[in-house]
């Protein structure tokens, strides 16, 4: 009696296969449904969760100008213009600290070129008795039509810019793995410190040094020279003592 063989080898190895695929065709699906949120802005493979940089105050430079109508009959500034003169340079001393130079622009080539020039040295003079360097202002023409065109005094003032707050709430905190910052955090306090700084080219770098003291330094090298100590006196000292005291 002829032995019949049967197995079904073949179809097992085909199932197997197939699961094979199938598994490795639905990895990707089953490992992106256990993502947890993703974190903010990326820098580099960095999450950016400094608000110094996810909200940046931008700082520019934008002229300031003050514009003088000047007669072709008149001599030099009238008292009126004298006083804007001394506030235009007064608010640049006190937003700009310095930082860029006024320039003084005389029309040439208009029938009030001569009265324009005459109030353009007396405004230069004026900011030179408030404390002003010559080498900070700088005096130029340009070319003008008409019969009064105006004297002009301006510097490039630096201006903060602040960043818009509110507007990101696509974060759910509830959700927030990896314990960042939401998107909004420190906004506030940038747009606050944009609009109060008082000279925003401190916001780019420290300033430059002033001057130094020379009578006190003089005074402090002629002790030095002559051998004697350079600390304050010995009652001096007890005396600021006992008024603390």
């Amino acid at each position: 009696m002829p032995i019949k063989c049967t197995t079904d080898r073949g179809p097992r190895k085909l199932g197997s296969g197939f699961a094979k695929v199938l598994f490795i065709a639905l990895l990707p699906l089953v490992v992106a449904g256990c993502r947890r949120d993703a974190p903010g802005p990326q820098v580099a493979g960095w999450s950016v969760i400094d608000p110094e940089q996810r909200h940046p105050i931008l700082v520019s430079q934008q002229p300031a100008t003050l514009n003088l109508r000047i007669a072709a009959s008149s001599d030099g500034l009238t008292p009126a213009q004298r006083a804007r003169v001394l506030e235009f340079a007064g608010r640049s001393r006190a937003s700009d600290a310095g930082n860029s130079r006024i320039v003084i622009s005389a029309p040439g080539g208009s029938a009030n070129e001569g009265a324009a020039m005459q109030a353009a040295d007396e405004a230069r003079r004026l900011m030179i008795e408030t404390g002003y360097s010559e080498t900070s202002i700088a005096v130029e023409a340009y070319h003008a039509d008409g019969r009064d065109a105006p004297l002009r005094l301006s510097y490039m003032r630096y201006v903060a810019e602040a960043p818009e707050c509110g507007q990101d709430w696509s974060e759910n905190l509830a959700r927030n793995y990896q314990n960042t910052p939401y998107p909004n955090m420190g906004c506030a306090g940038q747009r606050n410190l944009a609009a109060m700084v008082a000279n925003p080219a401190d916001l780019l770098g420290p300033r430059t040094m002033t001057a130094r003291d020379g009578n006190r330094r003089d005074d402090m090298y002629s002790k030095y020279v002559a051998g004697k100590p350079l600390g304050a006196a010995a009652e001096a000292v007890t005396s600021a003592k006992s008024t603390s005291n």
